[in-house]
């Protein structure tokens, strides 16, 4: 089966002014990472803050230039499209952005934002995009009867609801959900990730899911990727990585969930210690080493392959040799 998208050493570096502000220093946002997207599945992309997440998902459609490499959808390379290409190809891949209070215009109605994408590919006339707008509106769970209203007068939850319907509206193939739940209660993050689920099934969407938390991940993905410090570090099906995760790094992660048990809580083991180092001056060799506590003489000299480690497994740690 060939994958749907396939991310081929993807960089994506930014130029920035040193605090002393007379020299370029440059910052390694996303660097050197590889992977595909097979039809139909949800890759979930987990990491701490400052990873790279959000840089990959926004390169990967192309919302930001790439550095380096190639981002295959569909067997074409997106970089090498022309304008009037791409603008088509918009109709196929679309984004859910992570602050539904930033990513929707205040000064508009929500009529106008859901059609906004289907005025500009001329998806049908006046009449009949206002009868998908209602149709967009009901499937994502807000009345059509309040298309008139604007995003001050709906709660997060809606918002994020307007923001899914905005990106449905073209019936496209590809989602990259860039913390689409991250600014939301824990009880609305449930109900917006169980109508995604739905909304997959029902329009047989493909989802790049990128969030911090590693249960909502858990709980939405078929597959997960962990980054750290722009690189993958680690990428498996999710039951393969939840029972046999194998970096220190995703180690870490899951053992910063809270146990409910408080007799248990003495026998936590504490992994990670430290603050992430600065992506404009990682450490040498793998990065996550002055910070690991089984770092070896090798981690601080050279950064560790991906390699499979099981079927369907990858990992970056010396630890696996």
């Amino acid at each position: 089966m060939k994958p749907l998208m396939e991310v081929k050493n993807l960089k994506k570096y930014y130029q920035i002014s040193s605090r002393e502000g007379n020299k370029k220093q440059t910052l390694k946002a996303v660097d050197d990472v590889s992977f595909n997207i097979m039809k139909g599945e949800i890759l979930g992309v987990v990491g701490e803050s400052g990873c790279g997440k959000s840089t990959l998902g926004k390169t990967v459609l192309r919302l930001h230039e790439k550095t380096e490499g190639e981002v295959l959808y569909g067997g074409r390379d997106l970089f090498s499209l022309h304008h009037k290409e791409m603008t088509e190809l918009r109709k196929s891949i679309q984004m859910v952005f992570q602050d539904p209070f930033s990513s929707l215009n205040p000064r508009k109605k929500v009529s106008s934002l859901i059609g906004q994408p289907l005025r500009i590919h001329n998806a049908g006339s006046p009449g009949e995009i206002n009868g998908m707008i209602e149709d967009i509106m009901n499937e994502v769970g807000i009345n059509p009867m309040y298309k008139n209203r604007f995003p001050h007068q709906f709660s997060g939850g809606q918002r994020q609801r307007i923001g899914i319907a905005r990106a449905l509206a073209l019936n496209p193939e590809f989602v990259v959900c860039d913390e689409a739940v991250s600014a939301l209660d824990v009880s609305v993050q449930a109900q917006i990730l169980n109508l995604l689920q739905d909304l997959r099934e029902k329009h047989d969407l493909t989802y790049m899911f990128i969030a911090h938390d590693l249960a909502v991940v858990e709980y939405i993905s078929t597959r997960i990727v962990v980054m750290y410090l722009g690189k993958i570090i680690e990428v498996a099906e999710k039951d393969e990585l939840v029972n046999n995760h194998t970096h220190p790094y995703t180690k870490a992660l899951f053992n910063a969930f809270p146990l409910t048990d408080p007799h248990k809580r003495a026998e936590k083991k504490k992994i990670v210690m430290g603050d992430v180092p600065s992506p404009v001056n990682p450490p040498a060799g793998c990065h996550f080493h002055p910070r690991c506590p089984y770092a070896k003489a090798v981690c601080k000299e050279q950064y560790p392959p991906l390699k499979e480690v099981a079927p369907g497994h990858m990992s970056a740690c010396w630890l696996n040799e």
